[in-house]
């Protein structure tokens, strides 16, 4: 791993994973925690868990028998589970991604603090914090952050594709040529006019 983690946020990442783990409840470890599970920065927000709709009700369930307090926000698009005063996202809707069995399937399982369990692509995570951003919501920190940290691991021509209908994330890959962090346009070199 590339920074220490919270151990508050890992021990509770631990908890709610072997709880949905027990419970047959697949689940895909997604958010800041993804990117630090990939070698990027440590996130000291909460932890985000991307679940099938159809599960969420046994998600809620399996992590409030773990001691965990439940939450459901208006939203409709997640529930929420508190580890003491660590926050747990049950995501079933996240922008730019359908949780469905080829998302369960394509994500990596990889070894997060000594616990096998899927996470979510860079790519992945690129594209929903990409498409999440809006005229309200116009911060781009967490996205060059994430895309400087693992731009070895990013399908740069695949994702600018999937995202190419939002000028926000247009603007992204202006601002990633720009500061070196993404490659020129796919058979072009990048030149300055000056």
């Amino acid at each position: 791993m590339a920074t220490v983690q919270s151990p508050r946020l890992t021990d509770s990442l631990k908890r709610v994973a072997a709880a949905l783990r027990d419970a047959g409840v697949p689940f895909i470890l997604a958010g800041g925690m993804a990117v630090w599970a990939r070698g990027g920065p440590a996130t000291d927000n909460d932890i985000d868990l991307l679940v099938r709709r159809c599960d969420q009700e046994r998600a809620l369930e399996a992590v409030a028998a773990a001691g965990m307090r439940v939450e459901r926000p208006p939203e409709g698009w997640l529930v929420k589970a508190w580890d003491g005063d660590v926050l747990i996202d049950l995501i079933t809707d996240p922008v730019g991604l359908d949780v469905d069995d080829d998302l369960l399937a394509r994500a990596q399982r990889r070894s997060v603090e000594a616990m096998t369990m899927p996470v979510l692509s860079v790519d992945d995570v690129l594209l929903t914090r990409l498409l999440a951003l809006n005229p309200h919501r116009v911060d781009y920190t967490s996205v060059l952050e994430c895309a400087r940290s693992l731009r070895e691991q990013v399908d740069w021509e695949g994702l600018e594709e999937r995202t190419s209908g939002s000028p926000f994330a247009r603007t992204f890959f202006y601002l990633a040529r720009q500061l070196g962090i993404a490659p020129g346009p796919a058979g072009k070199e990048r030149t300055d006019d000056r």
